[in-house]
């Protein structure tokens, strides 16, 4: 069994949102995603044209993954290993609230905490400082997470999908 997070629905959404929302930016910004897992979307922002392209994971299997697929991609819990600013920011966070039903491995790639917003609330702190002036992040998030602290960006709703037990949304953050 691969530890490593498998594309999903979140997945492919934000893909399509990278796809849709960038297709006219300046292929030299510099792009850090935050928890690449497979690499998905940094292979959607390669074939795109974008060059400055790095990632971060705790997970060992998805960094070795994404290095063999020639991405440069280091250990880090969030910003915790990245010194420098970023033009864009992405995170497709573990983003539902807990459950006791669910087990520790699968839990590391789906909870974010207990009311799923932990997770994603230490991240809204750690990246503000890790935005230029003009920076964004696009950031995935559902229905079910509850409690996201929002306060310290403007945000707009880039799209949002039903499913059959959540909504999917993925919002664009500016400081």
């Amino acid at each position: 069994m691969s530890l490593v997070y498998e594309p999903s629905e979140d997945s492919y959404l934000l893909q399509e949102v990278l796809m849709n929302h960038l297709k006219k930016r300046s292929k030299k910004i510099k792009i850090i995603e935050i928890g690449t897992g497979s690499g998905i979307q940094l292979e959607t922002l390669k074939k795109m044209g974008f060059k400055n392209l790095s990632g971060v994971d705790k997970n060992e299997d998805a960094i070795n993954l994404c290095k063999q697929k020639g991405f440069e991609v280091i250990w880090s819990n969030l910003f915790s290993n990245i010194k420098e600013k970023f033009d864009l920011i992405i995170f497709n966070p573990p983003y539902l609230p807990a459950d006791k039903r669910e087990d520790t491995e699968s839990a590391i790639s789906t909870s974010g905490g207990k009311n799923g917003s932990e997770l994603i609330n230490k991240f809204l702190v750690e990246a503000k400082t890790h935005l230029e002036i003009k920076g964004k992040i696009i950031l995935l998030v559902s229905n079910l997470t509850k409690g996201i602290d929002w306060e310290r960006y403007t945000k707009r709703l880039l799209v949002e999908k039903k499913l059959f037990f959540e909504k999917l949304e993925v919002w664009e953050l500016k400081v």
